[in-house]
């Protein structure tokens, strides 16, 4: 996201209001050494408790790396949000939310726009850190924390457990509950998502880590008000640094999944100048129909690769087919009618692929068994098959080509339109319709191949020899077939 669309900053406006509005009580104040008047709830801040946390979420976050084992990590990967929730248990919410500034806005940041990413990462974490103090404080959390007996902040209190996870247990889940509400709300304005699939997925895989978060945030709450104060509760830093080598362990394992999709492309793009292009238009059609129809994550991911990776077959296919210009004969046609197969074959192997090995294999059966490798019909035919399909169909016929233009978007669709509950799904149609027409389309001007499109030809004009049907292939106006 190069550009941040207009929604999208006037949202993170309002959030960022909403986040200086938690801070305004704090701000309002004049910060005075030791405990000062009450900012919220009738609890004073500990300033010295507040600076230290705050520097050391700051510490975790400015790096961009796992301060212990120096791998690389994403800024958004959460190993240290026991920092802030050890800060919504132990200061009154507009303090607890200060904490989390200072890290949210000087942590690295991965991809363009930095400053809209920044300014929303911080605003984000700062309303979620308030909403989880004020829960915490709702629930009678600082009381519990200093004892029956206790006063507040008294050193050396003993915790009242077990009801003291109570209010620690809810402040983690609505800890990850606004988290997931606001990921999910910049999700429709910047990435142009539907909003009944803005937060699919967003919650459930992120409530166990954050709930353990909050406990490891609740044991440095209770180690920093124990005798031993401030330094004991640094004994969580061990579980946090597990959390950031386990992680930067699957970031690294992410980046060589990339590297070995890139390669492959690569190497296809080189066999097949044609398609160069192609491959990367034809994952991110997928992937916009694929959250269309509401998958989870994961899936769109697997389908983002399927759409890349759906000719790495080609490569097992002759180069003199693959580029020949004049229709192919019968025995031509059948030898690249056979790359799915090989595809399957080179990615078998592969075991993160997973879903989108079905797509490479499948993606030019059709719903009326007239396809290949296999002549499915129907449902027998993959899920993410038919999503590749209508992708790859698509953006064949909008790419331009080393003999003719691409055609429209309007007429593309319309095309696919026609072709639906014959040859494509029609709820995949239908799914890319809408997507497109949020979000638009914009082919790249360099020639693809297009023996993915298995379009018949538009009407009017001759099938080249074999019949579309069966060759999968369609007639250009100027007697070519398409590849």
């Amino acid at each position: 996201m190069s550009r941040t669309p207009v929604a999208a900053r006037t949202f993170i406006a309002v959030v960022a209001v909403c986040a200086a509005g938690c801070l305004g009580p704090l701000l309002a104040q004049v910060p005075l050494p030791g405990p000062v008047r009450q900012a919220t709830g009738g609890a004073p801040v500990a300033w010295h408790t507040l600076g230290l946390l705050a520097a050391l979420y700051l510490v975790g976050e400015l790096p961009g790396r796992c301060p212990f084992s120096g791998e690389r990590v994403p800024v958004r990967a959460g190993s240290f949000f026991p920092f802030l929730l050890a800060a919504a248990f132990l200061l009154p919410p507009s303090a607890a939310a200060l904490v989390a500034v200072p890290g949210a806005l000087a942590g690295r940041v991965e991809h363009r726009p930095s400053a809209a990413r920044r300014i929303w990462r911080t605003a984000q974490l700062t309303v979620t850190v308030w909403a989880a103090s004020s829960v915490y404080g709702v629930l009678g959390g600082p009381a519990a924390l200093s004892g029956p007996h206790g006063p507040g902040g008294r050193p050396g209190a003993v915790p009242d457990f077990p009801y003291l996870l109570l209010p620690a247990c809810a402040a983690g889940v609505v800890f990850s509950l606004v988290l997931a509400l606001l990921d999910g709300a910049i999700r429709v304005p910047a990435e142009h998502l539907p909003v009944r699939n803005a937060w699919h997925g967003l919650f459930a895989p992120s409530f166990g880590p954050h709930l353990v978060h909050a406990l490891a945030g609740l044991m440095m709450a209770v180690l920093w008000r124990g005798p031993y104060g401030p330094l004991s509760s640094l004994f969580v830093l061990l579980p946090m640094y597990i959390s950031c080598w386990v992680f930067a362990q699957y970031h690294r394992e992410h980046a060589a999944h990339r590297a070995t999709i890139r390669a492959l492309v690569q190497a296809v793009d080189i066999k097949d100048t044609y398609t160069r292009g192609h491959s990367e238009r034809v994952g991110r059609a997928s992937v916009l129909i694929a959250r269309e129809i509401g998958m989870a994550p994961e899936r769109v991911e697997a389908l983002r690769f399927a759409g890349i990776l759906h000719d790495v077959g080609k490569l097992g296919v002759p180069t003199r087919v693959l580029r020949k210009d004049g229709p192919l004969t019968p025995e031509e046609r059948r030898v690249i009618e056979l790359h799915p197969e090989y595809g399957h074959e080179i990615v078998r192997g592969i075991g993160f692929l997973d879903e989108a090995r079905a797509a490479i294999l499948h993606h030019h059966e059709r719903l009326d068994g007239s396809g290949y490798p296999h002549g499915l019909r129907g449902a027998h035919i993959p899920e993410s098959a038919r999503v590749v399909a209508v992708a790859d169909a698509f953006d064949a016929m909008t790419s331009n080509r080393s003999y003719r233009r691409g055609r429209p978007v309007a007429a593309a669709v319309e095309e696919l339109r026609r072709c639906a509950g014959s040859q494509f799904d029609p709820r995949m149609v239908r799914a890319l319709v809408r997507a497109l027409d949020r979000v638009g389309w914009s082919a790249a001007t360099v020639g693809v191949t297009a023996d993915e499109a298995t379009l018949p030809p538009p009407r009017g004009q001759a099938p080249a020899a074999g019949g579309a049907a069966g060759a999968g292939r369609s007639a250009d106006g100027d007697g070519r077939s398409e590849r």
